[in-house]
């Protein structure tokens, strides 16, 4: 092929540069950026506190060993002495929960 023909092909690239950038690309400086809505509000439940001051587990007193572990179950707060007592229960939740009552 000529050269003679290849260079409307290098001014191709050059134009369209040229207008991409007196476009901007479509966007103005006056547009607002898009607005995300916040995250629904989580709902807030009552959560009980735990009555007794020993472990629900292991019946050993609460601090003994360190800080008390704390999760919440269904609502209710309950404290371990350890991080040893809190898979046994999670096995039978409803076995030591019932000492709650």
């Amino acid at each position: 092929m000529p050269m003679k023909n290849l260079k409307p092909l290098f001014l191709l690239p050059a134009v369209f540069g040229l207008s991409l950038l007196i476009s901007g690309c479509g966007k103005t400086s006056d547009e607002a950026p898009p607005t995300i809505p916040p995250p629904p509000a989580a709902e807030v439940t009552e959560v009980k506190s735990y009555p007794l001051d020993i472990c629900l587990v292991s019946d050993e007193k609460l601090g003994s060993m360190g800080d008390p572990i704390v999760i919440v179950h269904a609502g209710q707060e309950v404290k371990f002495c350890c991080d040893d007592c809190k898979p046994a229960f999670e096995k039978d939740p409803a076995k030591y929960l019932a000492k709650l009552k």
